[in-house]
């Protein structure tokens, strides 16, 4: 178990966080044209994860929008944004 910061109050996770530079476990996801993905298909680059609740909120959409800003003029990356969002909502959200 690890302790974090929420809003200034101190919450335990169920689990111990990765360490920063460690590698992340395969996983499969669903894309907003509900194709399966993995983190594999995705080898030879250097992968940024950014993990949000909802893209429909503002601040997640702005982190998204700003990691794939900064990404673009990078060589070999993908930028990963992963959330909970069903893939019709991430769908309007690539396309806005």
């Amino acid at each position: 178990m690890a302790d974090t910061k929420f809003k200034g109050t101190t919450v335990h996770t169920i689990s111990n966080l990765p360490a920063v530079g460690s590698n992340a476990p395969d996983f499969v996801l669903t894309n907003n044209s509900l194709q399966n993905v993995k983190l594999a298909d995705y080898a030879g680059k250097t992968k940024v994860l950014t993990i949000n609740p909802s893209y429909d909120t503002g601040i997640c959409a702005l982190t998204a929008k700003r990691f794939n800003a900064e990404a673009s003029s990078l060589d070999n990356v993908a930028v990963l944004a992963i959330s909970a969002d069903l893939p019709f909502a991430q769908k309007r959200f690539c396309a806005a």
